[in-house]
């Protein structure tokens, strides 16, 4: 089964090896994100198991994050991209704790079943009122004071790309996130899933079909001094081949940048997700890595918040902020999308400055 989900994005992947990356000067800015799926009623949980969930997060994350610095003086922001179905008042005020101290912000996810474009809207447009006006989430459009949000799909499923229709439903799914004030999707890379696309290792903007799933599957790269050309902004994050991590000592395991258990961070993995070179066109000196995690998943979460992100940041500062070759920045997804525009906009030199780009035009 795996072997005929590779043919999806292994001939891009072998495409890039070949071609090889683009130079980037001296120092190199790496933009640094983790997007995190984060389901607190994931397998059907109590209330009572959902808040213990976030009260750990709560207890241990600002404990973890304000050990560790960027370039700029700041601290690692984790992005919770929390579940429309599961929405719960007390949670996102437990999720509020933690943003109003400069250690997360939240973002929409959904997971939805054989949807209709209504539906859809109407959730979303419904949820991100929510989010805003009861608990202060999300921004506003300066130019339009439309609310804005960042989007992952549940279970990998955008614009209705599993190929037997389930976990979606909508084929204009791309264009019904940007009516409804979506700046960006952050779902990709979704590999080994056959919702995975054939373009990889890029941030592009996809031009919806509303008749036909998986539109994203290929898109105009997003460069320095074009304007927007498509429906969606696709944030995606690394994916390739580890060949330092074999099955059965002989076949290489995929690497698409999930965090977990049974994927803990460790040097080999880090250098990977940077030698993709994440970039937008035409400003090869800052590069975008976006990683992402289940983070309330009990052993996802332990690995976590007991050592995992310890190690994952003290790897980050040690190898890729040396203030020569490297310098390091650690973002939100709102953030790295405000620098992506930024340098599409021909913004050069510190991206730190552009973290709320849009927001100052």
């Amino acid at each position: 089964m795996l072997k005929k989900k590779l043919h999806l994005w292994l001939p891009t992947h072998i495409k890039q090896a070949l071609t090889g990356c683009v130079p980037a000067p001296h120092p190199r800015h790496i933009i640094f994100a983790i997007v995190d799926h984060y389901e607190p009623y994931w397998n059907k949980a109590s209330d009572a198991l959902a808040f213990q969930r976030i009260k750990l997060w709560m207890q241990k994350l600002p404990k973890i994050a304000g050990r560790f610095k960027d370039a700029d003086g700041l601290s690692p922001k984790h992005t919770f991209f929390y579940p429309e179905e599961e929405y719960n008042y007390e949670c996102l005020e437990m999720l509020a704790d933690i943003s109003r101290r400069g250690y997360g912000d939240v973002e929409i996810h959904l997971h939805h079943d054989n949807d209709t474009a209504d539906g859809l809207r109407t959730k979303l447009v419904n949820f991100k009122k929510i989010l805003h006006e009861r608990h202060g989430f999300l921004r506003k459009d300066k130019k339009t004071s439309d609310i804005l949000y960042g989007f992952i799909h549940g279970n990998w499923a955008l614009d209705n790309s599993r190929k037997d229709g389930r976990w979606c439903g909508v084929n204009n799914e791309i264009i019904i996130l940007k009516e409804t004030g979506c700046y960006a999707d952050f779902t990709l890379p979704s590999a080994p899933s056959d919702t995975q696309t054939r373009k990889i290792n890029s941030i592009y903007y996809a031009k919806d079909d509303p008749l036909r799933p998986k539109s994203h599957n290929a898109g105009i790269d997003v460069e320095v001094g074009k304007q927007f050309n498509g429906d969606l902004m696709i944030i995606q994050g690394p994916l390739t081949l580890n060949w330092a991590n074999r099955k059965s000592g002989i076949f290489p395991r995929i690497e698409n940048g999930g965090i977990a258990y049974n994927s803990p961070p460790n040097h080999e993995r880090l250098a990977l997700w940077i030698k993709q070179h994440i970039h937008v066109k035409g400003r090869p000196d800052w590069i975008f890595v976006k990683v992402y995690t289940h983070g309330t998943q009990e052993r996802n979460g332990d690995l976590l918040l007991n050592g995992g992100l310890d190690k994952l940041y003290t790897y980050l500062g040690e190898e890729y902020n040396d203030g020569k070759d490297y310098l390091l920045h650690y973002v939100s997804a709102w953030e790295m999308y405000n620098i992506i525009k930024a340098a599409e906009a021909g913004k050069a030199g510190n991206p730190s400055e552009y973290r709320n780009y849009l927001m100052n035009q």
